[in-house]
């Protein structure tokens, strides 16, 4: 009995060992069969003109009170309770206009309809813990969209170029209405992750980068999405953010663990045209250190004024501080050792694309006030 038991195990470790190499060589393939859709790709009528001015068409805006997600305040390790987001000094008044990331996974269709719950209950979570770090302001908006679903990032299909368009324009509608809504001497963020942040750089490049709306700008947080330093930068409009005391200037970051293998995102990055129309190739990413505020460089765990650490079902959390670093790779990539324990949702190759932000959620919630600040004291 015991050497049939003995057998047992090792099969199953046989197995194991079988579906991490599977995982590890056949991701990609696995990926786009679970999540790329096989349907065509069905245009979707626009929105109303003023679908935007319905407060139901916001995850966070201005007078949605205790159910606005982005006004979350975590609790530091060792507080023991949860401070409100106005009791701390801040910049002044600015306004924040947040993109959320894929939240909606379903291969039935190409773009998530708005009452999908499962991708709004998702949304949800993703703006508690991405732009709550900006939870000093005065306004934060944060649209909902009918987002291009996570397998058109696994394609480069025509159907997934028009998703991601299509997207875009809801996108495009609901920033319209933001700079409508907010009064004009009010400096503002724009802040974007993954999915969200290529509809930001798509903003900045068509909406803002030859607009007077420019220099209302404080700082720009294109976050999870790999910007070319020499086919990308020049196309946007706005500097890369060189010091923490910059205004008006871009950071962006992707995160991995080490050992890190980042083969699948350089293989995508390496073989996609730039803004200018040329491949990117082996060309620099940009990388702002979070921890620093500048570009490059490494800094140590001291330096993280606190992580945020969500609870097992992303409905709460709390702030460590001083538990990741964080360093620029050659290759642009930012580099936090040893894999945190942070989630769940880390990707394969040691990639915590989903905790670029929560990561180092204090440091950027300093960074924006610093900058907002920098902005209303220029010359």
């Amino acid at each position: 009995m015991a050497r049939k038991f003995l057998y047992f195990v090792a099969i199953l470790i046989i197995l194991a060992i079988a579906a991490m190499f599977a995982l590890r060589f056949f991701w990609d393939d696995l990926a786009e069969l679970a999540y790329v859709p096989s349907t065509e790709f069905v245009a979707q009528a626009p929105l109303e003109t003023n679908a935007y001015q319905d407060p139901v068409m916001w995850l966070s805006r201005p007078g949605i009170g205790l159910d606005d997600a982005a006004r979350w305040q975590p609790a530091m390790q060792g507080e023991g309770r949860q401070l409100p987001a106005d009791s701390e000094d801040g910049p002044g008044d600015f306004a924040v206009f947040f993109i959320h990331p894929t939240s909606y996974l379903d291969r039935s269709q190409w773009n998530a309809p708005l009452d999908d719950g499962e991708s709004q209950r998702i949304a949800r979570i993703y703006v508690r813990g991405m732009a709550s770090p900006f939870n000093r302001a005065s306004e934060i908006w944060a649209p909902r969209y009918r987002q291009a679903t996570f397998g058109a990032f696994l394609t480069d299909s025509d159907e997934a170029r028009q998703a991601l368009n299509a997207a875009y324009i809801d996108v495009k509608q609901a920033f319209e209405f933001f700079v409508a809504s907010v009064d004009e001497d009010t400096p503002i963020v724009l802040a974007g992750h993954s999915q969200g942040a290529l509809h930001l750089l798509r903003l900045l490049r068509e909406e803002l980068a030859e607009s007077p709306l420019k220099g209302r700008v404080a700082a720009i947080y294109a976050i999870g999405w790999p910007i070319s330093v020499e086919h990308d930068l020049p196309a946007l409009g706005f500097p890369a953010c060189a010091t923490a005391s910059q205004a008006g200037c871009i950071l962006s970051w992707s995160t991995f663990a080490e050992p890190a293998d980042p083969s699948a995102v350089i293989e995508a990055y390496s073989g996609s045209a730039g803004f200018d129309g040329t491949m990117r190739g082996d060309s620099a990413i940009l990388c702002t250190n979070p921890l620093t505020g500048g570009i490059g460089g490494a800094a140590p765990a001291e330096a993280n004024l606190g992580t945020l650490i969500p609870e097992a079902d992303y409905s709460s959390g709390q702030l460590v501080p001083g538990s990741v670093p964080a360093r620029c790779s050659e290759q642009g990539l930012l580099l936090i050792g040893d894999p945190p324990e942070i989630g769940s949702a880390v990707l394969p190759g040691n990639n915590y694309h989903v905790y670029d932000i929560p990561l180092f959620w204090e440091n950027v919630k300093q960074d924006v006030s610093r900058r907002v600040s920098a902005w209303s004291n220029r010359p």
